[in-house]
């Protein structure tokens, strides 16, 4: 496929194309919500594993929830955002049914920091987003390896890209009985944050 600038890959992005771009963790491969199932196709990966939504800034995602966050995620965002940290917030409405169908009302937020994937997510909007490898297989790392993996789907220009961390994001979700941690990552976070 093309490799386009920020302006031209935001645009194939709202009408509805996948697209690839690196972050500070491992290359995403995104999709406007109404169009994630492209990403579970492109990936080859089970729908009842749910997508996460990214975004330039937290006043871009948060109405995305449909509700207001529970107490204490500022706390969190202030030790990863922008950076590996994805929060699992209770949600509900259109996005949530679109990047997590049937999976309980909790919608995944993170805002990356990465100059290139905050540039792009200005120009589109919040997308959900995945690591770019097909399901079960080690996530690419570097755009020609995107270009082998996914060669049907346009890339952030210019090329070679910066290379992220290569480890995945720190994941904490709310639950009814308070904050855990799900997935130890490049953020550190406590097992226990607060109640």
């Amino acid at each position: 496929m093309t490799v386009e600038g920020f302006q031209v890959l935001a645009q194939r992005l709202q009408q509805g194309e996948p697209a690839l771009f690196p972050t500070d963790t491992l290359p995403a491969l995104a999709a406007i919500p109404a169009a994630a199932q492209a990403i579970w196709q492109l990936k080859q990966r089970p729908a009842d594993k749910p997508l996460i939504l990214m975004g330039a800034s937290v006043e871009q995602l948060l109405p995305c929830l449909g509700q207001e966050p529970p107490d204490g995620w500022q706390r969190l965002a202030e030790l990863g955002w922008p950076g590996a940290l994805t929060l699992v917030l209770p949600a509900r409405g259109p996005v949530v049914e679109a990047l997590n169908p049937g999976g309980g009302g909790s919608l995944g937020l993170r805002v990356p920091a990465c100059e290139a994937a905050l540039q792009v997510l200005r120009c589109s909007g919040p997308l959900a987003t995945s690591s770019a490898n097909r399901s079960g297989e080690l996530a690419c790392r570097t755009a020609a390896e995107l270009a082998r993996c996914f060669p049907e789907v346009s890339r952030l220009a210019p090329e070679p890209w910066l290379p992220g961390s290569g480890q995945a994001s720190t994941v904490v979700s709310w639950q009814s009985n308070g904050w855990r941690v799900l997935r130890q990552g490049q953020v550190v976070v406590p097992e226990t944050p607060f109640p």
